[in-house]
């Protein structure tokens, strides 16, 4: 089960928060974590020093440009903040995963400072938000680490569906980039912001649907005849 987790560092700052992040999934038996976008090269001497025992998973990390180049094999994607976003998409408890029929999981922290933006957490079917007094944040690795906890609990699940009911990653972002690509070919609007909302809202729309791949397919289909 807990092969079909990834965990994904948006924008790290802190070598060493990297360090002990992986430190953190190790500790609770898990192995696969990547990096979008960090600050500093990756692997580096502090980063490797703060992963402790688990520089075999240090070494395994693999450098995204880009959160849709990150979760374009994951069935479902979670993204994790504290603050609460105007942005529609529904929240998710860790034991409700038991409810959920996906094979691969992403689940997305944001960088240290800032956290996740609206356009980043659009990439996510949910959002996971961990309690804590007065809506204080937590350390990334502390975040990490309560959240492989969590997870190290539901060992005894099983998980492993045959076909998620979730369109992949790599399939939404095709459809998002296409229409966005026609409306700018029609001119629809050149205002940056109200493009970004669209592309957000286009997004939200395919990831909190039950549309499925058969009639994505349709859509686009019908789209590009009428497009051409």
């Amino acid at each position: 089960m807990k092969k079909k987790f990834q965990f994904i560092l948006n924008k790290p700052q802190l070598s060493e928060n990297i360090g002990m992040s992986i430190r953190s999934i190790g500790c609770f038996g898990f192995k696969k974590i990547d990096l979008v976008n960090p600050r500093n090269t990756w692997p580096n001497e502090k980063g490797l020093s703060a992963s402790k025992h688990f520089s075999s998973i240090a070494k395994s990390i693999k450098i995204f440009p880009t959160i849709p180049e990150a979760i374009k094999k994951s069935d479902l994607v979670i993204a994790t903040t504290i603050r609460q976003r105007d942005i529609k998409i529904p929240q998710i408890r860790i034991k409700d995963l038991k409810k959920i029929n996906a094979k691969n999981i992403s689940i997305i922290f944001g960088q240290e400072n800032n956290g996740l933006s609206n356009n980043e957490i659009s990439y996510s079917n949910y959002i996971l938000t961990i309690p804590t007094v007065n809506h204080s944040s937590l350390n990334l690795s502390h975040s990490i680490s309560v959240i492989a906890y969590e997870l190290s609990q539901l060992d005894s699940l099983d998980l492993s569906f045959k076909k998620s009911n979730y369109l992949k990653s790599d399939q939404i972002e095709n459809f998002v980039n296409f229409l966005m690509k026609t409306l700018d070919r029609r001119k629809f609007t050149t205002v940056a912001s109200k493009k970004l909302n669209l592309e957000i809202s286009i997004r939200n729309f395919l990831k909190t649907t039950k549309i499925d791949e058969k009639s994505l397919k349709t859509a686009y289909g019908i789209l590009k005849i009428m497009t051409k």
